[in-house]
C-alpha cells in the first residue's frame, strides 16, 4: 500500500469512527528526508470519500511539489512543524467530540493529565499503567505561521508528550511512521473519551 493509499484509509476509517466528520482533519506522512518531502490530504475534502488521489506532497515549507494543481490542508505548516521538531514519520489531527470539548475545559491550566488507564500502555515507550501523560493546549488562531511557531515552542518544552489538543479544535498526534500514528490516534482517542466521560460523572459544586 502506497502512503498516499495508506492516509485515504485511514482518513475514511477516523470519519466512520466519528474522530473526522465532514471535511475535518488532517493527515501526513514524510516520504523522503533529504530533502524533505511530506504526502498530506487536500483541502477541505470529505473524508467519508477520500482517495488516493486526493493526497498532495509539500516541500519542508508546506509548499506544494506534485500534482500541478491542488491546495494543501490549511494545516500542513504545523505538520511540517511537528515532523521537522520531532523527526517523526507521519502526523494524524482528527476533530472528535471528546478532544474539541475537554480541549476547552481545560484551557484554563494549559493542559491536563491522563493517569492510571491501561490503555497508556499503548502509547510509544509507555509499559505502565501508572505512567503520567501530559496532554497540552494551545489556543486556536487562523494564522498557520502563528500557530506553527506555537506548536514548535511546545514541543521544545514538552519532548515526551504523544499528542497536544488545539482549543475547540481537535487533536494533534504522530508516530515513526502511519501504523504507530494511527495506533496513537485509537489509544489517545479512547483516554480522551475516558477522562471526558469520568468528568461528566464527578460531583458539580
Amino acid at each position: 500500500m502506497t502512503p498516499a493509499e495508506h492516509l485515504a484509509e485511514l482518513g475514511r476509517d477516523f470519519h466512520k469512527r466519528g474522530w473526522a466528520l465532514g471535511t475535518s482533519g488532517n493527515f501526513s506522512a514524510v516520504v523522503a528526508r533529504e530533502p524533505l518531502r511530506i504526502a498530506i490530504t487536500a483541502s477541505s475534502l470529505d473524508k467519508s470519500r477520500l482517495e488516493a488521489e486526493h493526497i498532495l506532497e509539500v516541500d519542508s515549507e508546506g509548499q506544494l511539489l506534485k500534482p500541478a494543481h491542488g491546495k494543501p490542508s490549511a494545516e500542513t505548516l504545523l505538520h511540517v512543524t511537528v515532523v521537522r521538531s520531532l523527526g517523526v514519520g507521519a502526523v494524524l489531527h482528527t476533530h472528535s467530540v471528546w478532544s474539541t470539548i475537554l480541549s476547552d475545559y481545560h484551557i484554563g491550566h494549559s493542559g491536563f493529565f491522563i493517569e492510571g488507564y491501561e490503555m497508556l500502555k499503548g502509547l510509544s515507550g509507555v509499559t505502565t499503567h501508572e505512567h503520567r501523560e501530559w496532554v497540552p493546549i494551545l489556543e486556536n488562531s487562523q494564522d498557520m505561521t502563528a500557530l506553527a511557531s506555537e506548536t514548535k515552542r511546545l514541543l521544545a518544552d514538552n519532548p515526551d508528550v504523544h499528542g497536544f489538543l488545539i482549543r475547540r479544535h481537535g487533536l494533534y498526534t504522530w508516530g515513526k511512521d502511519l501504523a504507530e500514528a494511527a495506533r496513537h490516534v485509537e489509544i489517545l482517542e479512547f483516554l480522551l473519551e475516558s477522562v471526558g466521560r469520568r468528568q461528566m460523572m464527578e460531583p458539580q459544586y
